[in-house]
């Protein structure tokens, strides 16, 4: 990687944790406002509205980024031209969405035989454009490789998403109306980043010149729309199907409560989507080959080297970590939650995978992938649930979620090449088993495993270093980050443009 790509990363994973801690908080929170039943509805309205937006409303502005990426640097005055387009097919989109999701509120809550959730669904509304208005500003500074400012966009967004939604949930809860009033909050929060990133867009001052086949946007964007719409129904339909098969309020919210702590990994890897598009799609458009499978090897071998020992010791510590963030009434989730921490780790990389092929112009394999993996995990999980309840349905997206990554890993071989040695895969293996088997040693306790896992995560590394797996080359990419700004030479600057 170059140092500007290992910088990048680090801002945005930055933002990335925080953003996550800010939810986690808000979980963690609505959690114990609620308790276990009506947390369980208040994950399915969120869920649902807020995955609304990511099949709709990142399709276009995916494109968007893609584009930008490729002539940010060389075209400027392609920039505004791009903007405005997108702008103009989003407010069609995401207006026609919004409107036909208001009317749909009622059929939604009769298929999840819950009536009483349609006033909720219909406030959620607006939810739908708040989001997208917000996303549209995060993939625009992404197409413009200005991830400093995207961080502190979503970092700020953490803070205003725990001031309104926390803020007017505690605020009305003495009113009966917490579900409600941090509904709302959803829909200040990224309205407020909106404006925010509207007014730091006014300070640029670029001529529009040349032409841009604003066709390009939806031939590119409509395979990956579908995408987003059946990966985040993969990810997300089990939470439906325990709903809708066991119709219990309390389990869901139990399970609920599994998937949202269980994605931790998850949301500190998506930061390497969010750098690998761009970067990958101006290596690909200048024919840069040997730039595309060396960003994208190391950024497999790093995430997997992190990836596994992190879902290791969340699945050994579950219970504690459950009790941490919702408190014994959510002690139940932790099965389910131990056995999702691996489905987390073939379902992140997956999506990265699918990223590094999207931004090398392969929209239609990821596609094709998640549809396929999304129907498995349907089959799966209405016979698994029946069977096992919550537990089945975790095993279900587990299978799923190895399926979908083996055959993403497979056509990347197939199109990018050898990226990850055999030999580094298995000594992380072997690293991440010793680490397990280790970890039987050491109790967990309330906040003690904290101490625990920082002890078995050591151990972790040092085998890696006694394989020789981990090094001065990893090292090297913590200095960089660390290392103090100096003058540009003419080759850094040819670097930070690769």
């Amino acid at each position: 990687m170059s140092k500007f790509l290992v910088k990048s990363f680090f801002w945005v994973t930055l933002s990335e944790v925080i953003y996550n801690l800010s939810a986690y908080v808000i979980h963690s929170g609505m959690g114990r406002i609620l308790g276990p039943a009506e947390y369980g509805r208040y994950g399915i309205v969120v869920t649902l509205t807020t995955m609304i937006v990511v099949l709709i409303g990142q399709g276009v502005p995916t494109a968007m980024a893609k584009y930008l990426g490729e002539i940010y640097d060389t075209k400027p005055g392609l920039v505004p031209i791009i903007k405005k387009q997108t702008v103009k097919i989003q407010f069609v989109l995401i207006g026609a969405v919004t409107v036909i999701f208001f009317f749909l509120a009622p059929v939604i809550s009769l298929i999840l035989h819950d009536k009483t959730l349609t006033p909720l669904f219909q406030i959620s509304t607006l939810v739908i454009p708040a989001f997208a208005l917000a996303s549209f500003y995060f993939y625009y500074y992404t197409g413009l490789h200005e991830f400093k400012t995207q961080a502190w966009l979503k970092t700020s967004r953490a803070f205003f998403r725990i001031l309104f939604i926390l803020g007017l949930a505690l605020l009305l809860r003495s009113y009966g109306y917490a579900l409600q009033g941090a509904l709302v909050g959803y829909i200040l929060a990224p309205l407020s980043i909106f404006f925010e990133a509207n007014l730091l867009d006014k300070f640029k001052k670029v001529k529009a010149e040349g032409f841009f086949d604003w066709r390009k946007l939806l031939h590119y964007a409509w395979p990956m729309t579908l995408f987003l719409i059946a990966y985040e129904f993969l990810i997300t339909i089990d939470l439906y199907l325990v709903k809708g098969i066991l119709r219990d309020d309390t389990l869901t919210g139990l399970y609920n409560g599994a998937i949202t702590v269980g994605r931790i990994p998850y949301f500190l890897f998506y930061a390497l989507t969010i750098i690998i598009l761009p970067a990958v799609s101006k290596s690909t458009s200048s024919n840069n080959h040997a730039e595309t499978k060396k960003l994208i090897g190391q950024s497999l071998r790093l995430m997997v080297m992190f990836l596994l020992p992190i879902a290791i010791l969340m699945a050994v510590y579950s219970q504690p970590i459950l009790q941490i963030f919702y408190g014994k009434k959510f002690l139940g989730a932790a099965g389910p939650m131990s056995i999702l921490m691996s489905g987390v780790t073939f379902l992140t990389i997956f999506y990265v995978m699918a990223f590094a092929l999207n931004g090398a112009g392969k929209v239609k394999a990821p596609m094709y992938i998640s549809f396929a993996g999304l129907a498995t995990n349907i089959v799966l999980s209405y016979f698994f649930i029946h069977q096992y309840g919550l537990s089945g349905a975790a095993v279900a997206t587990s299978i799923t979620s190895f399926v979908a990554m083996v055959l993403v890993l497979a056509y990347s071989y197939n199109f990018f090449g050898y990226l990850f040695k055999l030999s580094s895969f298995l000594k992380i293996i072997i690293a991440s088993a010793i680490m397990y088997f280790s970890s039987t040693f050491f109790p967990g306790g309330h906040y003690a495993f904290i101490f625990w896992s920082a002890i078995l995560f050591a151990i972790y590394i040092a085998i890696l270093f006694a394989f020789r797996e981990f090094g001065s080359s990893d090292l090297e990419l913590v200095k960089q980050l660390l290392q103090k700004k100096k003058i540009k030479t003419a080759a850094d600057v040819e670097e930070e443009a690769l």
